[in-house]
């Protein structure tokens, strides 16, 4: 029997492939208006990739994972991304995942499971749905906003928690004489995401160390804009302790993996359960 998670996102969904406890393959796919069809899609080229004979025991997460007919069980995301940074950073304590939608904030403890959460899903503002609306504004790729962002030197105020209305402000930027520089625009942007996820955080508190999950994770910019952040509130007596490490984030290959990832040890633990009953 072998192991799949299936993580159903607004955007994309991914399927992971374990087999003996190890990672033998994994798919993304753009997620279609049906969450079975794109579960299905994204599946068959995982296995495709992985060759696995013999049956398959799927477990699905995420904003689609209960309309996925043929997963023997579907968890929370919040579970599924405690376990899956579990796996690949089994030192870290704090998650942050930032999807499509929304930003959410996971404590793990040290075996893996959720002590503690938070999400902002309220409005697309500050996630990965926003980042990518904003870069169409600026016409920008995301990495040429990473890149904009290192050259900045100040940043706007992105004041609206609304993202129409956040995108209101960095059009009247664009169209002002002279206009705002492209690199502070986006070094504002950054900031805003980041405050976001800060009152995450400063609600649930920060426990060492800290990953960073999710599509948004691969923008090297807002990463290091948020590890700025974290560095300041774990404060001064961590970094005296740890020197250039306090405050630094960690973020696992393809971070957009981890929930899917975290099905899939689930789907293992429960084919061992049932062997062994």
């Amino acid at each position: 029997m072998i192991a799949v998670g299936l993580d159903a996102g607004s955007l994309s969904t991914k399927a992971v492939v374990m087999d003996g406890g190890a990672i033998v393959a994994s798919a993304v796919v753009q997620s279609s208006d049906s969450a079975e069809a794109s579960a299905r899609t994204a599946l068959d080229q995982a296995l495709a990739k992985a060759g696995p004979d013999g049956d398959v025991y799927v477990v699905s997460t995420g904003a689609g994972g209960k309309a996925v007919s043929f997963s023997r069980q579907s968890r929370a995301i919040t579970t599924c991304l405690a376990r899956g940074v579990h796996f690949l950073l089994p030192q870290s304590r704090t998650a942050i995942d930032m999807g499509a939608e929304t930003i959410t904030v996971v404590r793990i403890n040290e075996r893996g499971r959720v002590s503690d959460y938070g999400n902002q899903d309220k409005c697309a503002a500050g996630t990965g749905i926003f980042l990518q609306q904003m870069a169409r504004v600026l016409r920008l790729s995301m990495d040429e906003m990473s890149g904009a962002a290192a050259g900045a030197r100040g940043r706007v105020e992105i004041t609206g928690t609304c993202a129409v209305f956040a995108e209101s402000e960095v059009i009247s930027h664009i169209h002002r004489d002279p206009p705002t520089p492209v690199e502070d625009i986006v070094a504002g942007i950054y900031r805003s995401m980041v405050n976001r996820v800060m009152a995450q955080l400063q609600r649930l508190g920060v426990k060492r160390e800290v990953a960073v999950t999710g599509g948004v994770a691969a923008s090297r910019g807002l990463v290091g804009i948020l590890e700025q952040e974290i560095g300041r509130i774990l404060g001064e007596e961590a970094g005296r302790i740890l020197g250039e490490e306090a405050g630094r984030l960690l973020v696992p290959p393809s971070p957009e993996l981890s929930g899917a990832i975290g099905a899939a040890v689930i789907a293992g633990e429960n084919i061992m359960q049932e062997g062994a009953g």
